[in-house]
């Protein structure tokens, strides 16, 4: 049986493993989340380990999907969103572990999708709910995929509304998360130039709050999303920080965004060099991109083992 000294030894590696060396303590860590724990947040609740706990037999989807940290996604399907943010932030912290939400719920959503919010106040209602789930707990938060990257979808008249819905969702995160990394979604490399895209997020406040995601539920490899994430930067003056999506950017894009064929995993969640602050999993492998691709009868967000297979052996 291991002594006491040895295993405390296994325990500090592997923080230091995950985030570095610890800090003293939290009240003196306070604004990173990543001082406050010691490694991501695995959902046990996310559709890959409930499949898993049907079939224990795969054990290789297990251990390289499921058992990996992937983001929860919260919207207008999540209910009571408060106490379901609630609920899963307390269970992380508990567990001395950093949580990835992602926020979708901007009225009308993603172009061409409808959903969301019901209304412009119904959103700030929302939104200000799940800041509250998280309050001081650690935490990393993305802002509504694609809102920014597709704002040209709408009629330029609803533009300043839709901005300022994203303004008002960083300024909430900004004022009442003091332990969260909050990241303002700012698509993929294809997004219109690099330039724009700064301007579009100066205009939502990106500056308030940690800074920007790129490549959200994509495929576009991680030296394709630094590149982007440098351009921005460099258009935005520095000062501020970005993350990468790498759950399925193994093989690249091909060009599509849903569901299709001879994708792979990417690198497992991890801190990265300065300026990218992490690699996520922002959309857990084997999930459907919607009723498309290689699953053309699947909802969005619905697991499906034979895309996650897919992933595994990348052809």
């Amino acid at each position: 049986m291991p002594t006491l000294r040895f295993t405390t030894a296994l325990l500090l590696t592997a923080a230091l493993l995950a985030f570095g060396p610890p800090e003293s303590g939290r009240a003196e860590a306070t604004g990173d989340p990543l001082k406050l724990t010691t490694g991501f947040y695995v959902d046990p609740a996310s559709s890959a380990a409930a499949y898993v706990r049907r079939h224990p037999e795969d054990t290789e989807l297990a251990s390289k999907i499921a058992a990996q940290a992937s983001a929860r996604w919260v919207g207008a399907w999540s209910g009571d969103v408060k106490a379901g943010v609630t609920a899963y932030t307390t269970a992380a912290d508990q567990a001395g572990k950093l949580p990835v939400l992602v926020t979708d719920n901007l009225p009308g959503r993603q172009c061409g999708i409808g959903g969301g919010a019901a209304s412009e106040a119904a959103y700030r209602t929302w939104i200000a709910a799940v800041s509250a789930g998280v309050g001081a707990r650690p935490a990393v938060v993305v802002l509504e995929p694609d809102a920014l990257a597709r704002l040209d979808c709408y009629p330029p008249a609803e533009w300043d509304g839709r901005i300022a819905l994203l303004k008002y969702a960083v300024g909430v995160f900004a004022a009442k998360n003091p332990n969260t990394w909050t990241y303002l979604d700012a698509g993929n490399v294809t997004s219109g130039e690099a330039k724009e895209m700064a301007r579009r997020l100066r205009l939502a406040d990106v500056g308030k709050i940690r800074g920007y995601a790129l490549n959200t539920a994509n495929y576009f490899t991680t030296d394709q999303s630094v590149a982007r994430g440098n351009e921005i930067l460099q258009a935005l003056g520095g000062g501020t920080h970005y993350v990468v999506d790498t759950s399925r950017n193994g093989n690249g894009s091909d060009g599509s965004s849903c569901n299709p064929p001879s994708r792979k995993l990417g690198t497992p969640p991890a801190r990265t060099a300065a300026p990218a602050d992490l690699h996520l999993w922002l959309r857990t492998p084997g999930e459907s991109d919607g009723p498309c691709g290689l699953t053309p009868d699947l909802p969005t967000r619905t697991f499906s083992p034979v895309l996650a297979h897919q992933l595994l052996t990348g052809t």
